[in-house]
């Protein structure tokens, strides 16, 4: 089988989520003895043609544009011109799209190729905001509609994302698949001194939590400042909390809510972390903590899991199906920073069961969110797609 996949990010363009799963899934499918062709936005120096990791790369350059969406659209041009060359090269069976931003190339190359259309939805404007309310958001969840009804199958990242799309979108369950993310193997750490490493966070005696993604209002990072006080109150002082992430304009936000709390000097902001140096923040960290507000499915969880690190998380969208609460993690109340202060209590004074829970985080792993076996599934939509 031959696949045409449109995506806009891809390492090493990184901007959330899709890069990592494209990344992840793909050269499993290349595996199983499929071919696959990827369209997406070309990086400084990156060559407009190569093979990755089996996958036929196509970098497209697309010039800066003031407007985001205008940009978008030319990104979407640019995709159709190369979709179709190559459409004259190779005999594709079907078209693979992921989100909202590829909805438009991926729709008209459908419509001239005469291709059947898969999309992955990994998450709705709908949820990210609680609603609709501006103009941009509305032309957002509409390119979603459009993608979900021009797609002949749908593939959701949870049964929390299944029920979204059919609410948000209308998009009928007979037509979706649910196809949990899955964690490509992290590289083992290399030796370093972890004592000085550590100490650029905090004093030996001191316990540290982390925070890694977006920093974005649906991330719920407000939550966790909000329940610092009665952590450090608990632990008497000795606990830091880094913020790992980009965003300039919530970070300002949130340093003035640590500001306001009297926690300023108890958080460390690292901005954007390189690769090499996460793996060894996680590997002195004791806990990681994703209070999100919205969160369709939560590779960062994964991850954490994967890096031997206790994981408390909120109760929305699909992180109790990624995170079963007390086994392999803590499962605190959405938007309630006294259960989320509890939640994390528990796993910095309790070294047995934070013990228990990396054990059986890492076991769920091989079962659940393998990407080879999540490959066979999403071979078994395009069979259904055929």
């Amino acid at each position: 089988m031959k696949i045409l996949v449109l995506a806009w990010e891809f390492p090493p363009r990184i901007i959330g989520g899709i890069a990592r799963h494209v990344a992840g899934l793909f050269p499993e499918i290349v595996r199983l003895g499929h071919v696959i062709y990827l369209l997406t936005v070309a990086v400084e120096n990156s060559l407009p043609y190569e093979q990755v990791d089996g996958i036929h790369v196509h970098r497209l350059e697309v010039p800066d544009q003031k407007d985001f969406f205008q940009w978008v659209r030319s990104m979407n041009q640019q995709m159709v011109k190369m979709g179709q060359q190559l459409s004259t090269e190779v005999e594709f069976n079907l078209i693979h799209a992921h989100d909202w931003l590829v909805a438009e190339g991926s729709i008209t190359l459908a419509d001239k190729t005469q291709l059947p259309l898969v999309a992955t939805i990994h998450a709705t404007e709908y949820g990210r905001h609680n609603g609709i309310h501006t103009p941009s958001q509305r032309y957002v969840s509409d390119q979603e509609r459009r993608l979900g009804e021009a797609a002949r199958r749908v593939i959701v990242c949870s049964q929390y994302m299944l029920k979204e799309v059919e609410r948000a979108l209308g998009c009928p369950p007979a037509k979706v698949d649910v196809i949990y993310n899955g964690i490509t193997p992290l590289p083992a750490v290399p030796d370093f001194d972890r004592v000085t490493w550590r100490l650029q966070f905090a004093p030996p005696d001191t316990k540290i939590i982390y925070y890694v993604g977006r920093l974005s209002h649906e991330k719920g990072i407000f939550v966790l400042l909000n329940a610092l006080p009665r952590i450090l109150e608990t632990m008497e002082g000795k606990v830091r909390c880094i913020i790992v992430g980009s965003g300039s304009a919530q970070e300002v936000l949130l340093k003035q809510q640590a500001s306001h709390l009297g926690i300023k000097d108890k958080l460390i902001f690292t901005g954007f972390m390189p690769d090499q140096d996460l793996p060894k923040l996680q590997a002195v960290a004791d806990c990681a903590v994703f209070p999100s507000l919205y969160e369709p499915f939560g590779i960062v969880a994964l991850e954490s899991f994967a890096a031997g690190v206790p994981v408390v998380v909120s109760d929305t969208g699909g992180l109790p199906e990624v995170v079963e609460d007390g086994v392999t993690g803590i499962v605190t109340r959405v938007n309630n920073a006294h259960d989320l202060a509890e939640g994390i209590l528990r796993v910095l004074q309790d070294e047995e069961l934070a013990r228990t829970l990396v054990i059986q985080a890492r076991a769920v792993l091989e079962t659940k969110f393998n990407w080879a076996k999540l490959a066979q599934q999403t071979i078994e939509t395009y069979h259904k797609c055929l």
